[in-house]
């Protein structure tokens, strides 16, 4: 393709969808077929779940109108494009909003990178179920449908980490019809054509990948299983974590059967089994729709959406994660099957990308949960589904894992000799487990010789073998032996490079023997690392579910959880030991974990044995 070609490709009409009558009139609707409620800004990027779902609709004929983060004190907010004719669609945004809004340590944040200006507040708490209780204040009878990650993630009972309970399902506490949930194409087009038939919201059961409300007698579901009862489940915290673990081996569109949640007054809440994961062709389609590419020009005067620069330069080329960490919830939302698009695809996107207004040559990504996952872990997934009791990765790689980086490292190649384009980076994260089975240096050597500047940054998370077996991480073994691999293949691409690694403190199983263990380590790294994140409890995760019940889901054995605040402070306190404002939080700690042999003055020491102050003449502490 010619770069007048390409100049040619920009220069195409691409209009957001309507977000006022006005544009609605302009376009000769009379009414739009969905309203689309979300509590980010209106972006219309691939990166941003709304932007997808709203344009593939589009793509098959129906008419999507949009309305970002209305103000949930107002009911008139939700009525601005009057009311469609299928169905009101809910997201709460790119991230759960309580994440959005709440540290770990439960405090407000300041600012919200998907709101215009980073203004906090745009939004409110529980967003998905508050704007379909406003909804539902207004238009009593109109189709409701949740989705996106803050919906997809409580679609059964769960526990809920800034209220400190077990929440029932979302779509009880929504009062919508029907959630949507993972990445919901499939799910969102069938309900869209099976109400554009007729068919009544309450009779649409049978959609993979959504949850429905019934009763007792009126069940309809080929095969479920029962889950214990939502009663139980806040009574008794080891029927929890056997319902949660039920649920996580239920997470796979082949494998999978229906899922049903008991409540009081004989209500049943059913899970159907997930939506098949996309062909290369389908996720080719969504990627190629008419995407603006950045947001709404309504929001220039306060500053533009600071999320876009994360992404505007950078390209999605899989969905999908075998790796299985613990504490993330990609195995509820995106399922271990890899997804990916073809190189084609991508490099088209690129093309448009170096044309683009403020690309300065640097494409700052190419991967996708992770970067080098560019295919199924195995040959049987696309037939038969992952294993329901064995992992990909943990506790060691299957020995049926498909590891090959060809595939990704030609496509790396391709982009880097487009026109215009200086230097592609893989920011996305590598799993260097999956590296180290890999016995060729291509991959390794292409990567440090040209994808990264100075430094890697990759997620061993802990170097306790205990809490890296919680996290279903590999030992810490794997990891220092990837050390010494990357440092050799720098020595031979003649770069003077970094690992930076990504650590977490307080995770289930991390008792403070550890988290002294983990600050020795960062102490002979020689260095503070920048990034050090308090584990989060966010809903629909392994390490969650061991948060709340105590229990490892995945043997029903008992797991040390830290969960006081102190002892959490501490156990950060520990990794920025070097911070004085940390000195009496590590003392504590260390004394605690009959540690005091690291206080003194010696060089392995942490802290010296009282706090040190600064002379008023020199400035340097004594």
């Amino acid at each position: 393709m010619t770069q007048e070609k390409i100049i040619a490709d920009r220069e195409i009409d691409r209009e957001f969808l309507p977000v006022s009558k006005k544009d609605m009139k302009r376009r000769g609707w009379a009414q739009c077929d969905f309203v689309f409620i979300i509590g980010d800004a209106y972006v219309d990027h691939s990166s941003f779940g709304p932007a997808i779902i709203s344009r593939h609709l589009e793509a098959h004929g129906y008419k999507v109108g949009m309305i970002a983060q209305p103000d949930w004190k107002e009911d008139s907010s939700i009525s601005r494009l009057g009311e469609p004719r299928l169905a009101f669609l809910v997201c709460g945004g790119n991230m759960d909003s309580m994440v959005n809004h709440y540290t770990v340590a439960k405090k407000r944040r300041h600012t919200d990178a998907y709101t215009p200006g980073g203004e906090m507040g745009k939004r409110p708490d529980y967003a998905a179920v508050v704007y379909s209780n406003l909804i539902r204040r207004t238009y009593k009878k109109t189709p409701i449908i949740i989705g996106g990650i803050e919906a997809s993630l409580r679609r059964l009972a769960h526990y809920d980490y800034w209220s400190d309970k077990v929440k029932r399902s979302i779509l009880l506490d929504s009062g919508a019809d029907l959630v949507s949930y993972g990445m919901g194409e499939r799910s969102m087009l069938e309900i869209a054509d099976a109400l554009d038939s007729g068919l009544d919201v309450k009779d649409i059961t049978f959609v993979p990948g959504t949850v429905y409300r019934t009763r007792e007698g009126e069940l309809s579901a080929y095969d479920p299983i029962l889950l214990p009862s939502y009663e139980e489940i806040t009574t008794d915290k080891r029927k929890y974590a056997e319902s949660f673990m039920v649920q996580y081996q239920n997470t796979d569109a082949f494998t999978a059967r229906p899922l049903v949640e008991p409540y009081p007054n004989k209500v049943l809440v059913v899970q159907n089994p997930p939506a098949k994961p996309l062909s290369t062709q389908e996720m080719d389609d969504i990627y190629a729709y008419p995407y603006v590419g950045t947001y709404h020009p309504s929001y220039e005067a306060m500053g533009g959406v600071p999320a876009i620069q994360e992404i505007q330069f950078s390209l999605t080329s899989c969905r999908g994660c075998f790796g299985g960490c613990s504490f993330c919830a990609l195995t509820f939302h995106q399922g271990r099957i890899v997804q990916t698009r073809s190189h084609e695809s991508i490099l088209k996107e690129a093309k448009r990308l170096t044309v683009k207004t403020g690309f300065k040559g640097y494409i700052h990504d190419v991967g996708g949960p992770t970067g080098n996952f560019r295919h199924p872990s195995c040959q049987k997934q696309l037939e038969k589904g992952v294993c329901q009791k064995k992992q990909c990765l943990f506790p060691k790689p299957c020995p049926n894992l498909k590891v090959d980086h060809k595939d990704y490292v030609a496509l790396l190649r391709k982009l880097k000799r487009l026109p215009g384009v200086k230097k592609v980076f893989v920011r996305s994260g590598i799993r260097f487990d999956y590296v180290m089975q890999d016995s060729d240096d291509t991959f390794l050597k292409e990567l440090c010789r040209e994808h990264i500047s100075g430094q890697l940054r990759v997620a061993p998370e802990h170097v306790s073998d205990p809490v890296l077996r919680a996290m279903g991480k590999p030992s810490n073994e794997v990891y220092a032996k990837f050390i010494r691999r990357y440092e050799r293949v720098n020595r031979l691409t003649g770069k003077k490079q970094y690992v930076v690694p990504y650590l977490m403190s307080s995770h289930p199983g991390s008792t403070m023997k550890e988290a002294v263990k983990l600050a020795e380590y960062i102490r002979d790294l020689g260095y503070m690392p920048e990034q050090v994140q308090d584990f989060y409890p966010t809903p629909s995760t392994i390490s969650t579910c061991m948060y709340y019940t105590g229990l490892d889901p995945r043997t029903m054995k008992p797991v040390y959880v830290p969960k006081s605040a102190h002892e959490k402070a501490m156990q950060r306190a520990l990794i920025q030991y070097r911070d004085p404002k940390n000195y009496d939080l590590v003392k504590e700690a260390l004394h605690r974990a009959g540690r005091e042999d690291l206080i003194g003055f010696d060089k392995k020491c942490l802290i010296p044995p009282r706090k040190l102050k600064k002379s008023k003449k020199t400035g340097k502490r004594r």
